[in-house]
């Protein structure tokens, strides 16, 4: 069985057939030794091209074509290479290149003071981390040592990292399917997105899902938290006004906690610095990546009310790039860009005005299901997943490359910095391609 959920695959004849259109003998030698040497995995290795430079909203390959990025792996928010990141990561390296993990470092506690002052909680405490998924494994533990208890609740279809902590509460198959067991107690819900085919198919099905997630908090009464992504990110799918407000009423009435992972979601993208602030309610804790290094360095953070810091006679996360002076003069670079440049708010201006046109090119095309966004991220919703991964390389033939999620959404997802004209170029890239079909 194919599994298209998390993304467009790397194998497969499509892939096969753009390879050899489109990659030069030169490139395939560096693919080919690329190949011989790493594990293959489903939705990385083999590659698909050879990358050899990066700056702003564009990748150039081995042959020298500029790719607009619109995948990114969602770590571009202030573009690739931003001068400033860039000059700060240099400037710590010649400084202070690593810090042991039992020292304070000025960088990282200056990291810590803005970003917990960002928190739409207050006052807010954080751990730092090398990658979102161990940031995910110790909400997890804080959420264990915070409550008492090990359930939780989460969502089929969402992704919170490839671990195997993170893959339990996870609900992607690709990534869950013959893994052996999981971590006890991850039960799970439908998304918002799903809701109809569940719960009737009307207006109210979210409420259902809410009045659902109630029922298992009471059922059960002895779970330690809820964690979910805020929007659903794979499938652009923003969450269903007043649905977040309920699920945290339900967890306030039965003990459980409140975890949003915006790894992918946060810092600017979705017009607000956090996705949590369009949902109307306040998690107690939120979960940071990706973007939080400035696409320059693997950095992500836990941050948690300051009610919850419960745990100081166990070990939560204890990594030994924890408080790395590098990477928090990056993420510190990296947040001085969004305030400087008022990325947040040209995200929501520009990202809504972007969708209206993104609609109307797409309005009258048969293809296509639905569009959506939030903020500078957006998604095209096509009818059939055969049309999808051909449109997929028809773009990339022509210049653009994204993603794919749910094995039938465009996912466009391009730097705050973009600029406009090639916002609306790669718009005009995927309307020829879907014309073309």
């Amino acid at each position: 069985m194919t599994d298209r959920s998390e993304g467009d695959l790397n194998q497969g004849n499509a892939r096969e057939r753009w390879c050899a259109e489109q990659i030069d003998p030169a490139t395939r030698a560096l693919l080919a030794e690329d190949e011989r040497y790493f594990l293959r995995q489903a939705l990385s290795t083999p590659c698909l091209d050879v990358v050899e430079r990066a700056e702003g909203a564009y990748l150039i390959d081995a042959a020298g074509r500029r790719i607009l990025d619109f995948h990114g792996n969602s770590v571009h928010q202030v573009g690739h290479g931003h001068p400033r990141v860039v000059a700060a990561v240099i400037g710590q390296l010649q400084a202070l290149p690593f810090s042991p993990r039992r020292y304070a470092n000025r960088i990282a506690t200056e990291l810590a003071r803005r970003l917990t002052g960002l928190a739409p909680f207050q006052p807010a405490r954080l751990l730092l981390a090398p990658g979102g998924t161990a940031a995910i494994g110790m909400a997890l533990k804080l959420a264990r040592a915070a409550t008492g208890r090990h359930k939780t609740i989460s969502m089929w279809e969402s992704f919170h990292g490839a671990s195997l902590d993170a893959i339990s509460v996870g609900g992607e198959a690709i990534f869950r399917r013959d893994a052996g067991p999981l971590l006890p107690g991850t039960e799970h819900v439908p998304p918002p997105g799903l809701a109809r085919r569940f719960f009737g198919d009307d207006e109210r099905a979210s409420d259902r899902l809410a009045d659902y997630i109630d029922y298992m908090l009471e059922v059960q009464g002895d779970v330690g938290a809820v964690i979910a992504e805020p929007m659903r990110w794979t499938t652009v799918e923003p969450p269903p006004p007043g649905f977040w407000p309920r699920v945290r009423a339900s967890c306030d009435r039965h003990g459980a906690l409140l975890i949003f992972d915006e790894i992918p979601s946060g810092l600017g993208r979705t017009g607000t610095m956090f996705a949590a602030e369009q949902t109307g309610c306040v998690p107690d804790m939120l979960v940071l990546g990706k973007g939080l290094g400035g696409g320059v360095f693997p950095l992500a953070a836990l941050i948690a009310r300051a009610g919850l810091d419960v745990a100081a006679d166990r070990a939560i996360g204890h990594y030994t790039h924890e408080k790395t002076p590098v990477g928090c003069a990056a993420a510190l670079a990296t947040l001085d860009v969004i305030a400087e440049e008022a990325l947040v708010a040209r995200a929501a201006t520009l990202g809504a005005a972007a969708l209206d046109r993104l609609r109307g090119m797409l309005a009258n095309h048969e293809a296509v299901r639905a569009v959506r966004g939030m903020g500078l991220y957006f998604g095209v919703e096509l009818h059939d997943p055969a049309l999808a991964e051909t449109v997929l390389y028809r773009c990339l033939a022509r210049g653009l490359s994204f993603k794919l999620g749910g094995g039938t959404v465009l996912t466009l997802c391009p730097p705050l910095t973009i600029a406009e004209n090639d916002l609306f170029r790669a718009f005009a890239i995927v309307q020829g391609a879907l014309s073309a079909a």
